[in-house]
C-alpha cells in the first residue's frame, strides 16, 4: 500500500480470545491525504459494531477504538469541528485505517480493551497530553503485606482490584492508604522483626524510616507490633479493597477539618487533594464489589450477523465464551461445557481474577448503563430446551 513504507506487508489485530468462531475478516483503507481516506470509508465501511485501528506512515498502530457503528464513528474523525481536538490530531498522523466487525457492541468493548492491552497504542489515552495507563491496586508482596501498584495482574498478591487510571493519582492514593492502615511501604530488602520473635540478645530495633515515629506505620521492622496486630490492619485494608470499609475517607475528612479549624490551610489543601484520590478509588471499588456480588451467570448476546454468543460471567469477569448452540445437536454437544460452567460458578466470587481481569470494569459499567440486558442472563442449569427456544425467539426478533 503506497500510504505506508514498503516493509509493511501485513494487516490485522491477531487472535481474538473472545471469538469462539473462525477469525473475522479485516478491512483496510489507506491514503496519503485525509480526503482520500474519507472517500474510501464512505465507499466501504459498514454501519455495524466493531473495532478499528489507526496506523501511521511506518505501519505502527497508534490508536485503537470501538463503536456500535463503525462508519459513523470513523467519519467523525474528519469533522471540521474536531480538527484541533484529539481525534483531529490522530487522523493527521494516520495513513491507514483497518477495522474488524464484531457481532455486538459488547463484543466490540471486550475486543477493544484486549487490543489496547496487547499493543499499547500511544494515542490511547484518557486525556491529552498525559497518558493514563491502567494500573491495578494490589495488597500483598511478601510476608509483610503492603499496598502497591502493578501495571498488570501480578502472581504474588493477597488481594487486588482494578484496573484504575491515572498513575499519579493512584500513587497518591497508595501512599495515603498505607498511612491510614499503618502498613509499611519500604523495600523488600528491609528486615522485619515482630515483637513476639525471640532473640538471643536484648537488642534495640530501630525503625527504617520516620513513618513509625509519625504514627503512620505499625513498625514491623522495629518490633513495635506483633504479627497478629499487623495482620489485623491488613484485614482492614483488604476489607477496603472489597468495598466494605470507608475508614480512609473518614480519617482524611477528619484530618482536613482539623487542619482547616487550626488555620493550617496549606495542609488542608494537601489533604483535600489526597482525599479526592481516595474518593475516586472508593467509588470504583464500590462499583466493582457490587459487580462481583451480582454478576455470575451466562449472558446471551445476540449478533447482528447471526453470530450469537453466550458469555460466562463469574464474579463480574468474563471467564469464557461460546457460540450460542443452534439446533438440538449443537446444544447436546455443548452440554459438557455447560456442566463445566455450572461447576465454575459454584466457586467464590470475591477474588476471581480469571484470564481477563480487566473485563470486570467493562461488565460493571455495561450493566449499569444497560440494565435491561440483565433480562438476557441465566444460570447454566436454565439453559435447557425451554430456555433455548425462548432465547432463540428473542434473538431472532
Amino acid at each position: 500500500m503506497d500510504a505506508l513504507s514498503s516493509d509493511r506487508m501485513e494487516f490485522g489485530f491477531g487472535v481474538d480470545p473472545f471469538n469462539p468462531r473462525s477469525p473475522r475478516p479485516i478491512d483496510v483503507v489507506g491514503g496519503l491525504q485525509k480526503n482520500e481516506l474519507r472517500r474510501q470509508l464512505i465507499e466501504s465501511c459498514p454501519r455495524v459494531p466493531g473495532v478499528y485501528g489507526m496506523l501511521d506512515r511506518h505501519g505502527d498502530l497508534i490508536y485503537v477504538g470501538k463503536s456500535k457503528s463503525l462508519r459513523s464513528r470513523l467519519l467523525s474523525y474528519f469533522s471540521a469541528a474536531n480538527e484541533d481536538e484529539k481525534s483531529g490530531r490522530i487522523i493527521e498522523n494516520t495513513r491507514v485505517i483497518q477495522w474488524e466487525t464484531q457481532p455486538s457492541e459488547f463484543a466490540a468493548l471486550l475486543r477493544e480493551q484486549q487490543l489496547i492491552r496487547q499493543f499499547i497504542p500511544r494515542w490511547n489515552v484518557q486525556g491529552v497530553p498525559k497518558r493514563q495507563r491502567p494500573v491495578y491496586l494490589c495488597l500483598g508482596r511478601g510476608s509483610v503485606p503492603t499496598f502497591y501498584l502493578s501495571p498488570k495482574v501480578p502472581t504474588d498478591y493477597l488481594a487486588i482490584q482494578g484496573p484504575f487510571f491515572g498513575t499519579s493519582r493512584m500513587n497518591v492514593a497508595v501512599d495515603a492508604l498505607n498511612k491510614v492502615f499503618r502498613l509499611r511501604d519500604c523495600s523488600q530488602q528491609q528486615v522485619f522483626q515482630f515483637s513476639e520473635q525471640l532473640s538471643l540478645f536484648d537488642l534495640e530495633h530501630r525503625a527504617g524510616c520516620l513513618r513509625f515515629e509519625l504514627g503512620t506505620c505499625s513498625g514491623p521492622c522495629a518490633a513495635a507490633c506483633t504479627r497478629a496486630e499487623y495482620f489485623q490492619q491488613v484485614a482492614a485494608a483488604e476489607s477496603f479493597l472489597d468495598g466494605f470499609n470507608d475508614e480512609p475517607l473518614t480519617a482524611l475528612e477528619e484530618q482536613m477539618q482539623s487542619a482547616a479549624a487550626n488555620q493550617q490551610y496549606e495542609l488542608a489543601g494537601r489533604v483535600h487533594r489526597t482525599l479526592k484520590s481516595i474518593q475516586y478509588v472508593h467509588r470504583k471499588l464500590t462499583m466493582l464489589a457490587e459487580a462481583r456480588r451480582r454478576f455470575s451467570f451466562v449472558y446471551a448476546v445476540p449478533g447482528y450477523d447471526g453470530c450469537h454468543n453466550w458469555y460466562l460471567l463469574h464474579g463480574g469477569e468474563v471467564i469464557s465464551v461460546a457460540a450460542t448452540p443452534i439446533g438440538r445437536d449443537a446444544y447436546m454437544a455443548m452440554k459438557p461445557v455447560i456442566k463445566h460452567w455450572r461447576a465454575l460458578l459454584e466457586g467464590p466470587t470475591d477474588h476471581v481474577h480469571g484470564p481477563f481481569p480487566y473485563s470486570l470494569g467493562i461488565v460493571a459499567s455495561w450493566f449499569r448503563k444497560h440494565k435491561r440486558e440483565l433480562e438476557r442472563t441465566f444460570a447454566p442449569e436454565q439453559s435447557g430446551r425451554k430456555y433455548y427456544r425462548k432465547s432463540m425467539r428473542s434473538q431472532a426478533s
